[in-house]
């Protein structure tokens, strides 16, 4: 038996003549787990997707082995029968299906003439969700009755299901909660006892190191470092992605913070399937010119819904007095928002920042193509000059502008959506988690914008649930729990257990060690 359970060998994929990967080498062991770590557009995803054949043999350069064998499959099919099962950054749910259907779809239990045999498939998805130690799932109820997190442990039951050897996750932490995201590192724990290998895809350092044996590095495309976790920091393993060390990952900045010129009023949201109760219950506050105002509670706090509605694109109904220099302002959609001097750089970069199949560049220009229409005609010219300073501007990778952005890693979408948002140059602009899934050099460089966004006089607002990241931008921080405002602190000595504290509405440390 091979030593090896998968050795990748100078993997070379180009797309349109550039090289995304050159000469990449991995190699897992059975019962191991290698962290893949790498800064957004390095290449790791374009990689994975190699390996489980989303991009079949034939279409890249380079050897798999498999077992010390050669591996040369042509769809996903076949490396799945191979055990081999990827878990996308992006969920593969079929939302009106239920929990079963969607964990045996394409392997379904079937009887006599072909008939599905609902009651197995109800029973083994049963048994799936209890090792994943969320008996509480009804597997009949449709996938869309659930959350983010419930969603992507389900997923995990669709490659356990496979019977998978090597599990390929990518960011399986974005969208869990600390809660959610602790189970799943136990069960990558009990994997590994069990033989099974993994390939963990993840920028939360903290948790790679958590759980995998090996690290390996990739920078534009290329092979930097394998090494064992033991022998790496945090720190070396930041400076190996980037090229660079980072001494301080939030570079704080003295800037002027002014007078108040931003007021939200009584801003009441109530919930989309349940309008009798409120998902944002009569939330007042004020932001002054150049601050840094961050907004932190646990999920469901009614954070997003918060900023969506301040914007004017909250799906359900919704209450706000928004002030801008004084003056009532009517927003009563995303487009009024943005004439007003009002801009948000959403949650859900897929479902609300991007059109998928458009151009990089006109995905950026989309917030304010009016300034380059005149009698109905674009002046391209002029829209392409102000797509290519912002590309350099945001330092966003991509072979060309007219690159459809789906093309784009998860980070470097981010980059192009928060270009969009600030062409408009808004007075005062939100941004709702603006770096998940971006790496540590990425989350770098829009900390540096932020500030030097607050400097020019922009006032911003920042959802996030990364306290660490609250606490090293923010001036001020609002804490929001159950839909009610639960704090209002100057970031001068805060700590995160008095926010945690706010947030659940307990100031006992020790309940707090406990839930968090």
């Amino acid at each position: 038996m091979a030593e090896y359970l998968l050795q990748m060998q100078g993997i070379v994929k180009a797309f349109s003549g550039v090289k995304a990967l050159d000469g990449i080498d991995l190699a897992v062991r059975p019962g191991e787990c290698v962290g893949l770590c790498g800064e957004n557009g390095a290449g790791k995803s374009t990689l994975m997707k190699v390996l489980s054949a989303v991009y079949p043999y034939g279409t890249w350069e380079g050897n798999i082995l498999w077992d010390g064998k050669p591996l040369r499959a042509r769809n996903i099919r076949e490396t799945e029968a191979a055990g081999i099962v990827i878990i996308h950054q992006e969920l593969m749910l079929v939302p009106h299906l239920s929990v079963a259907e969607n964990i045996f779809l394409g392997n379904e239990i079937t009887g006599l003439g072909g008939v599905l045999n609902y009651s197995a498939m109800y029973q083994r998805a049963a048994e799936l969700m209890a090792e994943l130690k969320m008996p509480e799932v009804n597997v009949a109820l449709p996938v869309s009755q659930y959350g983010g997190g419930h969603q992507q442990l389900i997923e995990i039951a669709k490659a356990l299901n496979k019977k998978a050897r090597l599990l390929i996750l990518d960011e399986p932490t974005s969208s869990l909660t600390k809660t959610e995201t602790a189970i799943l590192l136990d069960i990558i724990l009990a994997l590994k006892k069990k033989g099974v290998a993994c390939v963990m895809i993840s920028h939360k350092l903290d948790e790679i190191a958590a759980v995998c044996d090996s690290i390996s590095v990739i920078r534009d495309g290329t092979h930097v470092a394998t090494r064992p976790m033991g022998d790496l920091s945090v720190d070396q393993i930041i400076t190996l992605m980037v090229g660079r060390e980072i001494k301080n990952l939030f570079p704080r900045e003295e800037h002027f913070i002014g007078e108040v010129i931003f007021e939200a009023r009584n801003v009441t949201c109530f919930d989309v399937d349940n309008p009798a109760r409120k998902k944002v219950d009569n939330i007042s506050f004020k932001l002054r010119k150049g601050e840094i105002l961050g907004v932190a509670g646990l999920v469901g706090a009614g954070r997003t819904e918060l900023a969506m509605a301040i914007f004017g694109c909250y799906p359900g109904r919704y209450e706000a007095t928004v002030v801008l220099d004084g003056q009532v302002l009517k927003i009563d959609s995303p487009q009024a928002a943005v004439q007003a001097g009002l801009c948000l750089v959403p949650e859900d970069r897929k479902r609300h920042g991007i059109v998928p199949l458009l151009g990089v560049g006109y995905n950026i220009t989309l917030s304010v193509l009016q300034k380059f229409s005149k009698y109905g005609v674009i002046d391209e010219a002029a829209e392409m000059q102000t797509i290519e300073q912002m590309i350099s501007r945001m330092r966003i990778k991509t072979a060309t502008p007219l690159l459809p952005i789906q093309g784009l890693s998860g980070g470097n979408q981010q980059k192009a959506v928060l270009a969009k948002m600030l062409l408009p140059q808004p007075r005062v602009l939100i941004l709702d988690e603006p770096t998940r899934g971006v790496d540590v050099g990425a989350k770098y460089e829009i900390y540096k914008l932020m500030m030097e966004l607050v400097k020019e006089g922009m006032s911003i607002i920042m959802v996030s649930s990364e306290l660490p990241e609250v606490l090293g931008v923010s001036d001020r921080v609002l804490v929001i729990g159950e839909g009610q405002l639960r704090g209002d602190f100057v970031n001068d000595g805060l700590t995160q257990e008095t926010v945690m504290a706010a947030a659940i509405g307990k100031a006992d440390a020790e309940v707090l060690s406990a839930v968090f």
